[in-house]
């Protein structure tokens, strides 16, 4: 399936060196170079469900997310290189529309959008059965992909890497990369995410379930660290400004400040403020851009431009 996309795994592993890392030695694992279009635990976390869907018969994709959703829109890219309908059931009464959203419909995805209060009970079965009556029959993807099909593929990262590491670090949206990472580790090893989201305490039990779904087992060998939010999800802080901005001029390597920016900034922090332990070698998965590229279509883009310009 990966070759029929156009895929680049493994993804790269880059030392990146820098003073302020002490003696912890810290790979990048570029999975925001997998694909321009789902980059990252995108494609890792659709993998296996679109296998799925394909085996089932299934010909039309439906998933959840917000306005500016990278799921959203990865779940449009890879319906379109693989002949699924999609359907995205977007949150806002407002029924918002930018150059996010017009970039799914043009990859063909039919948008539907749900009150927040609707939105917030989208795994009840009434919300699930109103939303087959309406839309027809469908195969569905969680939020943010985050199903237990989502971990096979995103356990099979650690195999990717070469090099003896202790600590695994990624951020944390919907709990699914980190839940996968975790299982895919060998004794001894641990991952760290970073939550990325305000108050969302509760992923640590989400986590959980996903584990138990998938294996049966419950892992002890990950964290979630809810201190580097920023303010919430896609808020911005001075701080994290400043960090980007710094990470940028010593690297040359602009962080996505939505996900992998705050992680990194946790990582860091944590880092200076000797709360690592003898941590020797860690390896920080780079999820993705904010940003999907659309390189290659650049009339298409200036007609998106235009349209959403128009709304």
């Amino acid at each position: 399936m990966a070759g029929s996309v156009g895929v680049s795994l493994p993804s790269p592993l880059v030392e990146l060196s820098d003073e302020r890392l002490g003696s912890v030695r810290l790979l990048l694992k570029r999975d925001d170079l997998i694909h321009p279009e789902f980059p990252g635990n995108k494609w890792r976390k659709l993998k296996y469900q679109l296998a799925d869907a394909r085996q089932r018969g299934a010909s039309t994709l439906l998933t959840f997310g917000g306005a500016y959703s990278n799921h959203i829109r990865a779940v449009a890219a890879a319906g379109r290189h693989m002949g699924f309908a999609t359907i995205g059931v977007i949150r806002g009464e407002e029924q918002p529309f930018n150059e996010s959203l017009a970039l799914a419909v043009e990859d063909g995805m039919r948008l539907h959008y749900i009150d927040r209060a609707t939105y917030r009970r989208k795994s009840d079965s009434t919300v699930l059965a109103m939303l087959r009556a309406e839309l027809g029959e469908h195969y569905l993807i969680p939020e943010g992909g985050s199903a237990p099909a989502a971990l096979l593929g995103c356990a099979e990262l650690i195999a990717e890497i070469p090099e003896p590491f202790d600590l695994v670090v990624c951020p944390v949206g919907t709990g699914g990369t980190l839940a996968g990472l975790s299982m895919g580790l060998s004794p001894g090893q641990r991952v760290l995410g970073y939550a990325v989201l305000r108050g969302v305490e509760y992923l640590d039990d989400e986590i959980v379930r996903l584990q138990r779904e998938t294996s049966g087992r419950i892992l002890s060998n990950w964290t979630v660290d809810h201190r580097f939010h920023c303010g919430g999800f896609a808020r911005r802080s001075a701080a994290l400004d400043e960090f980007i901005t710094d990470f940028e001029r010593r690297h040359g390597f602009l962080l996505d400040r939505v996900y992998v920016a705050k992680a990194m900034l946790g990582l860091f922090t944590c880092i200076a403020q000797n709360e690592l332990g003898t941590v020797g070698t860690v390896v920080f998965v780079v999820t993705g851009p904010k940003e999907l590229d659309v390189a290659g279509r650049p009339q298409r883009a200036r007609a998106r431009r235009a349209r959403v310009s128009s709304r």
